[in-house]
């Protein structure tokens, strides 16, 4: 039996009482006779806002699925296609190594000059110096020591015209 059938039910047995509304007593089991319906309207709102989210995360979870798996797929190994043991795909990509969590960090685009590979970074894996690309497994160093603000000032800008 649903909730809002046993408010009902509840509701049938108490005006069948002919509760007297004048009597202190008769007062409050008709106040309280009416708060339990707006709770019984409020929770089955609820409960449907609940159900209707449990939906979109279901939804969610296997679209992020999908995505998951064609993004893993390109770094499956070509001769096994991801299936053997021998291969050390899954040690490739460490997920502590790509942690993005916090948005406000500005995220650094790199592009391995041996195989073309585009990799994100933020400042925190640039500081530490270098980087293995996770694509071809070269070496990628960062060494900004010698620039300067003059490097990076002007740059999307077009030259003064003279």
């Amino acid at each position: 039996m649903k909730l809002t059938e046993k408010m009902s039910y509840l509701q049938g047995l108490i005006d069948g009482l002919e509760i007297d509304a004048s009597t202190k007593e008769g007062k409050a089991l008709i106040q309280m006779s009416e708060v339990m319906s707006e709770l019984v309207l409020y929770v089955e709102d609820l409960q449907s806002q609940v159900d209707e989210l449990t939906e979109l995360c279901d939804i969610l979870d296997e679209d992020l699925g999908a995505v998951e798996d064609d993004f893993y797929e390109d770094m499956d190994c070509e001769e096994c296609e991801g299936d053997c043991d021998s291969c050390d795909n899954d040690d490739d990509w460490d997920d502590d190594e790509f942690d993005f969590d916090d948005e406000d960090d500005e995220l650094y685009e790199i592009t391995c000059p041996t195989c073309g590979d585009t990799i994100l970074l933020d400042e925190g894996m640039i500081e530490e110096g270098s980087i293995n690309c996770p694509n071809c497994d070269e070496l990628l160093e960062f060494d900004y020591d010698d620039l300067t603000i003059e490097d990076f000032e002007g740059k999307d800008e077009e030259p003064e015209k003279k």
